[in-house]
């Protein structure tokens, strides 16, 4: 949902700012009226990019809109995450130059402005605001400053760009460098940045700005170890140019964590149900294991079913209801995966153990399990 302002005349901005919103209604009055304060000599527009917030963000963006024609409000109703939520508002946005910031108050304003001038000055493709510029306060604790350094060298290693600050949420670029990137674009999870300075076709010629976060002024923090998981298969992704890419990386990654719960289930199947006192046993019919493979598997794909709502597709996470419908999809979308799983196992526990057997046919059926359950149980709504 798009709200436009109804005062005032709009102009076509030399600069698009986007702001990205999840519960942020304690702070972005005052984020928008600062920042708009701070560039009122540049022409420019804001546009918040809501993911459904359940305070008083939306009402408060839409008040500010009433008196301020540059700022603009959508709404996400189904998806979650700032790199997508980025991308949305770049692809909606009106100006030659686009950027991005938080909304919480954590970015100075005063550091926009430089990066708005450097930017627009023709002579950069990128532009970012940094924390590790000579001895600078980065405003973090030194635990998550400490993770911030490590995943900064970790991302330095896949970049076209040397920035001092990957990882840095405010920066802007040009329209033509983001249109460079747009096609390999993943969106996913929350450092864009790492996203866009790894897909452009060509290096850019780039720009840095001494900065550290302000104290934040509403909101909380949305970094925790998905953001960690998320950020990890981006830059496998990157370095492997697109070939696997980064959400099927967190599904495999569930789906080796699911291959435990497997092996756990399997194992003791084998015991119970070949057990001689075992009320089964009788049943000489069944072929060996074909219990436990059978079992293992429905409650390996129900915990990766839950575990990849709560990481893979935590952008698209079903809830209430939806939960139950999600399931039954994914059932029905890694059914192909579990019978070529089921009977790939069977035979080769011909020539190998059975669970080398069982890790082998299991894996085997992953890929097919990834697109499918991405276009049934975690499918984009209309």
């Amino acid at each position: 949902m798009s709200d436009q302002p109804k005062g005032g005349v709009r102009t076509t901005p030399d600069l698009s700012l986007i702001v990205c919103t999840l519960n942020e209604g304690a702070a972005i009055r005052s984020v928008i009226d600062e920042i708009c304060t701070t560039l009122a000599d540049i022409n420019h527009e804001i546009v918040v990019v809501d993911d459904n917030s359940q305070d008083n963000t939306q009402a408060e963006v839409l008040d500010l809109a009433k008196t301020r024609p540059n700022v603009r409000l959508h709404v996400r109703y189904d998806e979650r995450g700032l790199s997508s939520a980025a991308i949305k508002g770049w692809d909606i946005a009106q100006g030659r130059y686009l950027g991005v910031m938080d909304g919480d108050g954590q970015h100075d304003p005063q550091a926009i402005r430089a990066l708005a001038l450097m930017i627009m000055k023709g002579d950069k493709d990128l532009v970012c605001a940094s924390r590790y510029i000579g001895e600078v306060n980065t405003g973090l604790s030194w635990f998550r400053d400490l993770g911030s350094k490590a995943a900064t060298a970790a991302t330095g290693l896949v970049l076209k760009v040397p920035l001092t600050d990957p990882l840095s949420g405010c920066f802007m670029m040009t329209r033509e460098y983001y249109e460079s990137a747009r096609p390999r674009l993943a969106g996913v999870g929350f450092k864009i940045l790492v996203d866009v300075a790894a897909s452009a076709k060509t290096k850019p010629r780039f720009g840095e700005v001494k900065a550290s976060l302000r104290q934040r002024q509403g909101g909380e923090s949305k970094l925790d170890i998905r953001v960690v998981l998320d950020l990890g298969a981006l830059l496998v992704e990157k370095a492997t140019g697109g070939l696997l890419p980064a959400r099927f990386v967190l599904f495999a990654g569930v789906g080796v964590t699911g291959v435990f719960v497997y092996l756990a289930v399997l194992i003791a199947g084998h015991h119970i149900f070949r057990g001689q006192a075992s009320p089964l046993y009788r049943y000489r019919w069944l072929p060996d294991d074909a219990l436990s493979y059978g079992l293992a598997i429905w409650i390996s794909m129900t915990t990766n079913f839950f575990v990849n709502n709560f990481i893979t597709f935590r952008d698209k996470r079903l809830k209430g209801l939806a939960v139950l419908g999600g399931l039954l999809a994914f059932y029905v979308a890694c059914s192909l995966g579990a019978v070529i799983s089921f009977f790939l196992a069977l035979f080769l526990k011909q020539y190998l153990d059975y669970r080398v057997a069982g890790v082998i046919a299991v894996l085997a059926s992953s890929v097919w399990n990834y697109y499918a359950s991405t276009v049934l149980a975690w499918r984009k709504k209309k």
